[in-house]
């Protein structure tokens, strides 16, 4: 029988795609594992040659976006990012969420992108693939370096993230607030902790997440709540209460998305749902293939992201109610840009 590994998302490792030689679908050997856990992390220290990434696609309101960790220990079971693992020759599954790669210069690579006399200020995202506040973070301070650079310049960044640690951070949040260079989101997937630990395992609780919120709101600094991913049949009946909680906590603004399963998510979903909701599996799937034509994995811009079909346009008319009635129709933040050039050598001004 199937042992549940407590603490992460995902069940098994996927086969690599790009090897020559497939193992097909593991499962870690119970010597790999303590009282029922993975053993801990493992971090791989690389030096890439740059560090912001423009970002392609129309339908995810970003144009460029840091991520100073690759993997990540928060364990999503529906991360999309998850597909891009094995392209550094590991799995999808639990090698992403257990071997994470620090991007050890990356404070440095921004400082030099920065310093570029042909860079126009446009907003960064810190995260927007992998979580740059994960567990990993608390030990390697990477983000909070980036966050150092993007002050000494004055150069704009939003910031998505699932972890509280957020607020040790507050210092320079606040800096950056002052001048309207930061505006932050936090993504809130349920207000069931019970749910939280088997979706998102080593992600803040939802205690935490919704404090952060309201730390974050008291501190003057913008932010804004993703209802993402919804699943339908999972915790698609929470849309409206995520959206007035977290805006009782002080969210200006709210966002979401529905889940698709792309690639060796699909599977390890598949999977996941077969040893933590097995009475519902074929009924979860079979909703969220319908928000995607028929099928559980979708890539086409301007539907992937919220879906189409009936069950979608449910969610799409409770999303549109909650933040009509709960929320307070603000505008969007419009992040400064003036700034930068004048900025563009910095001096270090606040010690932080």
């Amino acid at each position: 029988m199937t042992k549940y590994i407590k603490g992460r998302g995902a069940q098994l490792n996927t086969p690599d795609p790009y090897a020559k030689f497939s193992r097909g679908l593991l499962r870690p050997d119970q010597a790999d594992l303590e009282d029922g856990c993975l053993r801990n992390s493992q971090y791989q220290m690389v030096y890439p040659k740059s560090i912001v990434n423009e970002v392609k696609s129309p339908d995810v309101g970003m144009e460029f976006s840091i991520n100073p960790y690759q993997g990540c220990e928060h364990g999503c079971v529906y991360c999309y990012a998850r597909n891009t693992h094995p392209y550094w020759g590991f799995s999808a599954g639990l090698d992403f969420e257990s071997k994470i790669m620090v991007k050890s210069n990356a404070p440095d690579l921004l400082h030099h992108h920065l310093s570029n006399p042909g860079w126009k200020a446009r907003p960064i995202v810190l995260s927007g693939n992998t979580d740059c506040y994960q567990p990993a973070e608390s030990k390697f301070k990477l983000t909070r370096g980036l966050l150092k650079i993007f002050h000494d310049f004055r150069h704009p960044v939003g910031v998505i993230t699932k972890n509280a640690l957020i607020q040790r951070d507050t210092d320079i949040l606040t800096e950056l607030s002052k001048d309207n260079l930061v505006k932050v989101i936090l993504s809130v997937t349920t207000l069931d902790e019970d749910l939280r630990q088997k979706l998102e395992p080593r992600t803040s609780s939802i205690k935490k997440r919704l404090q952060t919120i309201a730390h974050l709101a008291k501190e003057g600094i913008p932010v804004a709540v993703m209802v993402a991913p919804i699943i339908p049949g999972i915790n698609d009946h929470e849309v409206m209460e995520i959206v007035r909680i977290c805006s009782l906590m002080g969210a200006r603004t709210a966002g979401y998305t529905i889940v698709r399963l792309n690639g060796d998510v699909q599977t390890i979903f598949s999977d996941w749902l077969s040893l933590s909701f097995p009475d519902r599996k074929e009924k979860v799937l079979s909703k969220i293939s319908s928000c995607h034509g028929g099928q559980v994995n979708d890539s086409r811009f301007g539907k992937r992201m919220r879906g189409e079909g009936k069950i979608a346009e449910i969610i799409r008319d409770q999303f549109k109610l909650a933040v009509a009635k709960y929320m307070n129709a603000e505008p969007p933040v419009v992040l400064n840009t003036e700034l930068y050039e004048k900025y563009r050598s910095p001096q270090l001004l606040i010690d932080f």
